[in-house]
């Protein structure tokens, strides 16, 4: 049985989240204790909850401890049957992270999976926005061999979330490795602006605008589509996504949402500012996408390798669960003011 620490590193719910989806893969037995231990409300939260939930119908797992408050679990999974499931999270927790959870999983099925997540937030605070997700995240794991879409039905902000979205994903039983060691030079930069029943405040143009216009000084030229939704009469809110690619294969992603009280223009910029920080540093991924990758590249054979600007507190967790759980190894060098992440060739998982 693996047997994970919820309280090491980042004691946070991404130690959750890639546990039980490592163990689904494996096909082994989990005890995780301590989870969330060193975050404000420990324990599993709606969103968490929810998360291995929908894990566990992929899986056909038994669980025991599954209840909101909860700090310790068991989870015994079976085959990754994928079909269709169906997931309800009943606040405004995160729609992203709940995806995060089963899309490892997604790729070792034995057919076809369809998610179909309601009452959720799909754009909320510490949580990458769902067209991150979208246009940043599941292009790279294209790249490696997981085919996987989108359809977002409804926003959802918080407080009262009810955001619906749908995932589908076909299978590839096997993930081919990734190495982004060039930056290149960037070919286009693109970007997708959001509001919900906030049109007549121009709410998404107004963070276009303020993000293009942060960016051309720089000689960045954006391209931003504006979308003013009507699909969520219940909860209003803002979110704009930016994504730069280039000549090497290299997509960086930089996200901001609204909330109440904070400008159009703040948002715009906030997520202008978090891309270009990304292209100063000629990073090949974004702080974001370097922890979620983490559990691909420990699955994928052969060697990978990518550059970031910063070791956040989720990129150290996730490669030390992976390394834990896997028995790869990771190699984390400093090269001049990026960190080179790279899982060796030969090092695949046990």
């Amino acid at each position: 049985m693996l047997e994970v620490d919820g309280s090491q590193k980042s004691g946070s719910g991404t130690i959750l989240r890639l546990s039980v989806a490592l163990a689904g893969i494996l096909n082994k037995p989990l005890h995780i204790y301590n989870i969330r231990q060193r975050r404000s409300q420990p324990g599993l939260r709606p969103q968490h909850l929810e998360a291995v939930l929908t894990a566990a119908k992929l899986c056909d797992a038994e669980i025991e401890g599954a209840a909101l408050g909860s700090r310790e679990l068991w989870f015994r999974p079976r085959q990754i049957a994928g079909g269709e499931i169906r997931a309800e999270i009943g606040t405004a927790g995160s729609i992203p992270m709940l995806m995060l959870t089963i899309l490892p999983l997604c790729a070792f099925a034995k057919q076809a999976i369809r998610v179909h997540v309601v009452k959720g937030g799909t754009d909320v605070q510490h949580a990458p926005t769902i067209n991150y997700m979208k246009y940043v995240l599941l292009p790279m794991l294209e790249c490696m061999g997981l085919r996987a879409s989108l359809i977002v039905h409804k926003y959802g902000y918080y407080p009262k979330g009810m955001g619906e979205v749908s995932l589908e994903a076909q299978p590839c039983k096997k993930l081919a490795p990734l190495r982004l060691e060039d930056f290149g030079a960037v070919q286009e930069l693109r970007g997708v602006s959001v509001c919900t029943f906030l049109a007549p405040q121009r709410v998404a143009e107004r963070q276009a605008k303020a993000a293009k216009e942060y960016l051309q000084p720089h000689s960045y030229e954006a391209k931003v589509q504006v979308v003013n939704d009507e699909s969520n009469p219940l909860q209003k809110g803002s979110s704009l996504v930016l994504w730069a690619k280039t000549d090497t294969g290299v997509l960086l992603g930089g996200d901001a949402i609204g909330e109440l009280g904070k400008p159009s223009e703040v948002v715009g910029r906030e997520a202008a500012q978090n891309l270009l920080e990304e292209l100063e540093a000629k990073a090949t991924v974004d702080v974001h996408l370097a922890d979620m990758l983490v559990p691909y590249i420990a699955l994928a054979e052969g060697g990978s390798v990518y550059l970031t600007r910063s070791m956040s507190e989720h990129l150290e967790t996730n490669i030390w669960l992976a390394q834990e759980i896997l028995g790869v190894r990771f190699q984390v060098t400093r090269v001049k003011n990026l960190y080179r992440i790279e899982k060796r060739s030969g090092e695949g998982p046990l």
